[in-house]
């Protein structure tokens, strides 16, 4: 038996629920936690979603594998940075950045982290 994927949502809003949702009920992963700016939302959609709410995503990289960031494009890069220089797998809602410039940063980043 392998061990199960550690992941955590950053970002649950409309579509970042979702995202808690699904990983809450695949057999190989193990939800983490929810990182939102609305305390109130990552305490309706962590308790949905049987797991804890976590302070910043700076806390949830200690204890995962890998990611959702679903928090607003002109967000991405800042929520994301730390995490890929950290090697943190990471599923990015789409468009992947507000600029061009910032895309090629982040795609740098991945890049760099393998």
């Amino acid at each position: 038996m392998t061990d199960k994927v550690r992941v955590g949502v950053i970002g649950v809003g409309y579509l970042g629920r979702f995202h808690a949702l699904i990983y809450s009920r695949m057999a190989d992963v193990d939800l983490v936690g929810v990182v939102d700016s609305d305390p109130q939302r990552a305490a309706e959609v962590a308790a949905e979603a049987g797991c804890r709410v976590v302070a910043d995503g700076a806390a949830l990289a200690e204890t995962v594998d890998a990611v959702s960031v679903v928090v607003p494009t002109t967000a991405h890069l800042e929520v994301a940075a730390p995490l890929l220089r950290r090697g943190i797998h990471m599923l990015m809602e789409k468009p992947i950045a507000a600029t061009v410039e910032e895309g090629a940063e982040l795609v740098r980043l991945a890049e760099a982290a393998g």
